[in-house]
């Protein structure tokens, strides 16, 4: 089905520029790519694995879809999974980020991946003439979902970088004179910090971690450019995206839910995605939380007048002397701090406490900013019990190419400084 649909695109759009590679300067028209696949040779076995940030990402994807084999993406250097092949009627493997624990293969089949692709760009308005611009990951679900499915069964041209700097943004802005960029926030706040923001960026996106309120908002009045929020998760695809032509009022909010998707609070104030583009399964070992066309996640939400508000992660809860606190919280609050440019924020035992924790955040700053402006800020804005009791101040919070920043991998850093 997937191929099908591919091959009806490039017989329609045919002679239309499809993909453009900014570091070779290679054109490829939808006929070209059709005509490029269609004389290679089958492949072989059961597998086939896209890597890099290159034009052979997507022939690689469409001689897997020629070929009937599972795709699986991988990032640059990551080695090949050792998985069993998923169910027959699995034709995608997508890996999960990782940030709360160990990565899990999702299994999707051709209609689930169609779908999510077919809800994006309708919730989005993704258009032709406006051509996406790839300096995300495409192996993340996000890049896939946002960059190399729309291409291949919409026919929205994709201009592809190799580098995420901010050269490559202003780059690729002399390209067309209309422009979709999906990007995470840690992207926006060097390319907006590097005014390298084209004037022909006519949609910005941004997902993989929360959008700071104060970098939207800046970037809304110098540039006048509204970055619209967008949430999803690996196991479902596109769950809520902001429609709205103004800067968002709280941190939060996340959008409402992309078109065609049935969100619920669930259990335990878990949000659950019910909808034609939810995965398959967990692969190979299956988990409850996904099943039947249903995921229930491990974000805690609360959903107001359709909008869907994050409450924090159900497992990254921080127990304060009997109180649960929820780290997006006070992270989303420090983010509002002008001078603080990224931050994490987790629980680590209280020795004197007995099983309470104390809160931890790592926070990457400018020079102005001290332990003492930040707590006195909290201290006006939230709960005292809240307000962390240790601070590390770092050089840099870098996030992964999916705009992660992982809470496990930084409190085990925490905690083996505190050791030292």
């Amino acid at each position: 089905m997937l191929y099908e649909r591919w091959l009806e695109v490039a017989r329609s759009r045919g002679k239309d520029i499809a993909l453009r590679e900014l570091a070779s300067g290679r054109d490829w028209s939808f006929s070209a790519l059709a005509e490029e696949v269609e004389a290679s040779t089958l492949m072989e076995g059961p597998v086939s694995f896209p890597r890099g940030q290159t034009a052979e990402f997507v022939l690689t994807v469409l001689r897997a879809w020629r070929a009937g084999r599972v795709v699986c993406p991988l990032e640059r250097g990551q080695p090949e999974p050792s998985v069993p092949i998923p169910p027959a009627n699995c034709v995608h493997l997508k890996t999960t980020s990782a940030t709360a624990g160990r990565p899990r293969m999702v299994a999707f089949t051709e209609e689930q991946l169609a779908a999510d692709s077919d809800n994006i760009v309708q919730t989005m308005g993704l258009r032709p003439d406006w051509p996406n611009v790839g300096l995300i990951s495409l192996a993340h679900s996000y890049g896939f979902s946002n960059l190399v499915t729309p291409l291949l069964l919409h026919g929205i041209p994709l201009i592809l970088g190799d580098s995420s700097l901010p050269e490559s943004i202003r780059l690729a802005g002399r390209h067309a004179e209309a422009l979709t960029v999906p990007a995470v926030p840690a992207l926006w706040r060097a390319w907006h910090a590097a005014g390298t923001i084209p004037p022909s960026v006519k949609l910005a996106i941004s997902a993989g971690a929360p959008l700071p309120l104060e970098l939207e908002r800046r970037v809304f009045e110098e540039l006048g450019l509204k970055i619209h929020n967008f949430y999803g998760a690996t196991e479902c695809g596109g769950i809520a995206y902001d429609v709205t032509e103004a800067p968002r009022s709280a941190g939060e909010a996340v959008g409402a839910a992309v078109q065609n998707v049935v969100l619920n609070v669930g259990r335990e104030g878990c949000l659950e995605v019910r909808g034609a583009a939810v995965g398959e399964t967990y692969w190979p070992v299956a988990e409850e939380a996904l099943v039947r066309g249903c995921f229930l996640s491990a974000d805690l939400v609360d959903i107001e007048g359709g909008a869907v508000l994050l409450r924090g992660r159900i497992g990254d809860r921080i127990n304060v002397a009997g109180r649960k606190v929820d780290p997006e919280v006070i992270e989303g609050m420090l983010r509002e701090y002008r001078g603080v440019k990224e931050c994490v924020v987790f629980g680590c035992p209280d020795d004197s406490h007995g099983r309470s924790e104390s809160i931890v955040a790592i926070v990457e700053t400018d020079a102005s900013v001290s332990r003492e402006r930040l707590r006195d800020f909290l201290l006006g804005r939230l709960p005292p019990w809240h307000v962390p009791r240790d601070w590390w101040f770092v050089d840099s919070l870098p996030a992964d190419g999916r705009g992660k920043i992982s809470r496990p991998a930084w409190r085990e850093k925490y905690l083996t400084n505190r050791r030292r």
